[in-house]
This record gives C-alpha cells, sequence and structure tokens, in this order.
C-alpha cells in the first residue's frame, strides 16, 4: 500500500510538472505584448514628461525690470500632495502628477503672455494659453514676493482652471524694484509726462489717461499687444483720375486755341477788346495770399 500511495504521489506531481510547461509554453504566442511603453505618470523611465507637453502658443519676449531677467532660462519647482509644480520664468508652468496611473496628469498652466501693472507697479506676471479645460484654457498668476532665496511657494486654484503661483526672490525686496516708469525709454517716459500733464489740466478723462497708459505699456513689450495689424494691398493706379487730367489738359488747350482764334478774328474785323492781363495777375496774387492763411487764422485779407 506504501509504494502504491507513493507511485501515485510521484504521478501528480509529474502531471503538474506537465501542467506548468503546457501553459508557459502553449500559452505564450496568445498573450498580448506591449510594443511601446506606457505612460505611467511622472515617474515612466521610459518616456521623458516634457515630451508629452505640447504648447499651444510661444511665449512672449522677456520684459519688466532688467534685474529679473537673468531668472530666463531658469526653472523652480514645488511638491504639494501628489503633484509637482514646475514654474520657469518668462517660460511656463507645468503640472505633473505624481503617479503609476496609466493616465496619470501632466500638463502646462500657462505660457508667458504679460506683465499686471496697478499704480506704477509690477504686481503680477500672467501666464495664459495653457492646456483645455472645458471651454477654456488654463492660466495662472505669478505674484512675486521678498524672500531671502528664490523659490517657489504656493500654488494655489481659487476658481477651476485658474492658478495662483507665489514666487519668492530677493530680487524684489528693494521698495522701487517693481516700479515700472524708471524701465521706460525716455521717450515713453515723456510721453506718460505728457499724459499726466493733460489728465491734470482736464484735457483728457481717466479712462482716456488709462488708454494711453496701455499704449504705452505695449509699445516698451510689457503687455501684449491687442493691436490688429492690417495689411492694406497697394493702392491701385487710379486710370480715372489720370484720363481726367488728360482730358481737362486737353480741354484747356482748345479753349486757348478757341481764344486765340477769337482774338484773330476781332483783330480782323478791328473790333476791339480788353483782355485784362492786370486783373488776371491780380487775381492769382489774391489767391496766393489766400492758401498761405489756410491753417491758420485768414486774418484780413488786402483786396485792394
Amino acid at each position: 500500500m506504501y509504494s502504491l500511495n507513493k507511485e501515485i504521489s510521484h504521478i501528480i506531481r509529474l502531471w503538474a510538472v506537465c501542467l506548468s510547461l503546457y501553459f508557459d509554453h502553449g500559452f505564450a504566442g496568445k498573450m498580448k505584448i506591449v510594443e511601446e511603453p506606457n505612460t505611467f505618470g511622472l515617474n515612466n523611465p521610459f518616456l521623458a514628461q516634457g515630451n508629452r507637453l505640447q504648447p499651444k502658443v510661444n511665449p512672449s519676449s522677456v520684459s519688466g525690470p532688467e534685474h529679473l531677467h537673468h531668472l530666463a532660462g531658469k526653472c523652480f519647482s514645488l511638491t504639494e500632495s501628489t503633484y509637482k509644480y514646475e514654474f520657469c520664468p518668462f517660460h511656463n508652468i507645468t503640472q505633473h502628477e505624481l503617479s503609476f496611473r496609466w493616465n496619470a496628469y501632466s500638463g502646462i498652466l500657462g505660457i508667458w503672455q504679460e506683465w499686471e501693472i496697478k499704480n506704477n507697479t509690477f504686481s503680477g506676471m500672467w501666464m495664459r494659453d495653457g492646456d483645455a479645460c472645458g471651454t477654456r484654457n488654463r492660466e495662472t498668476k505669478v505674484i512675486l514676493v521678498c524672500s531671502n532665496s528664490s523659490k517657489l511657494a504656493q500654488v494655489s486654484e481659487p476658481s477651476t482652471c485658474m492658478y495662483s503661483l507665489t514666487f519668492e526672490t530677493p530680487l524684489v525686496c528693494h521698495p522701487h524694484s517693481l516700479l515700472v516708469y524708471p524701465t521706460l525709454n525716455e521717450k515713453l517716459q515723456k510721453e506718460w509726462d505728457d499724459a499726466e500733464q493733460a489728465l491734470y489740466e482736464g484735457l483728457i478723462t481717466e479712462q482716456g489717461y488709462n488708454n494711453l497708459l496701455r499704449d504705452i505699456f505695449e509699445d516698451a513689450g510689457f503687455l501684449k499687444s491687442h493691436k490688429m495689424e492690417v495689411n492694406l494691398p497697394d493702392k491701385p493706379v487710379n486710370s480715372e483720375k489720370h484720363d481726367s487730367l488728360k482730358k481737362c489738359e486737353e480741354d484747356s488747350k482748345k479753349q486757348k486755341e478757341e481764344i486765340a482764334r477769337l482774338h484773330a478774328l476781332l483783330s480782323q474785323h478791328n473790333i476791339p477788346y480788353d483782355s485784362q492781363p492786370t486783373d488776371d495777375k491780380k487775381g492769382t496774387q489774391s489767391v496766393v495770399t489766400r492758401d498761405q492763411h489756410l491753417r491758420g487764422d485768414t486774418g484780413l485779407l488786402d483786396l485792394q
């Protein structure tokens, strides 16, 4: 009996080994093979995170206070909960979900566009035209705060698809570090001075003054220009005008010939006539005198 049980146990083990080999090799050809690496969020070692980010527009040019320009080309990161944020001044802001989920989010929260200016101060940086979020695009306002070191301090979402980012840096600690007027060239400073004077004298309204300031800031590159550039086609030569001028010259020539013919006819029949050359000359002088006063006060003209 013992030998029988031992033989049965040996047969069962042999069958188990056969079944294992059958499943390992028999079904190997039917298993689904993933030819491309999956995108397991930020931690996927096979695909660079930046390759999946597709910006809608190019960032605007670097502008604003000159001492902030050296931040261009640098990036600052912050990890909060399961998200990592990256802020690259004058470039963009991105958000990455730290997860191995197959559809972990990674996207752009905004691309550098323009400054926010209030009371002669650069009060914030606007990053717009980020990834789509429903019917709108994600956008972020960056607030600059004084600190001992440059770092991305806080990110929040006050409203859906609208983010607020706090960036701390010693570059804005001086009380005049974010003033707008000193960053303008002499020409734009003069335009601002003239606008201030016009507002003081009541020559323009507050709204008109603000419109002038916006034009100045757009010319300086601080704000994104909303002026539409229209390329007008070359104005075709007005053939009608040329035809009219030609016709006028021909008519004038005919009139002179007719006058000469009449003069000859009158002389032939000894009929006196007065050409009044002096009056013609005087008339011409009067016209010239009037033309000299077209852009100003006509004054008193001597018609004698």
